[in-house]
């Protein structure tokens, strides 16, 4: 299989352009993707990895907008009326827990 000049103006238009490793640089560089093997089996997987990561970005926004919208009026004092409120320093340790989260979520891709 050998992807050269011509085929750079394709890869670049379209949506998401993928190219194999053996195919000229120009090709390679206007490629979104480029598959190391020449086993077009490959793009399965490019598919299949793609699916979990726009999965564990949706669960990560879901996290950091729960995590905001509940801690911010803790924080600054809206719920203190009632009795809520937080130490600064509880609420900047809060704030790396949810960076923890957000980053051991996103490690899951690893598997």
């Amino acid at each position: 299989m050998e992807i050269g000049i011509n085929d750079s103006p394709a890869i670049s238009s379209s949506d998401i352009g993928v190219s194999v490793n053996s195919g000229t640089d120009i090709a390679m560089d206007s490629s979104d993707v480029i598959l190391m093997k020449d086993d077009l089996t490959s793009i399965l997987d490019l598919i299949n990895i793609s699916k979990r990561t726009i999965k564990v970005i949706k669960q990560n926004l879901f996290w950091a907008f729960f995590y905001n919208a509940l801690m911010i009026p803790i924080a600054i004092g809206i719920l203190k009326p009632i009795g809520i409120s937080i130490n600064p320093m509880l609420a900047s340790l809060a704030m790396v827990l949810s960076s923890i989260t957000v980053i051991l979520n996103t490690l899951k891709l690893k598997k």
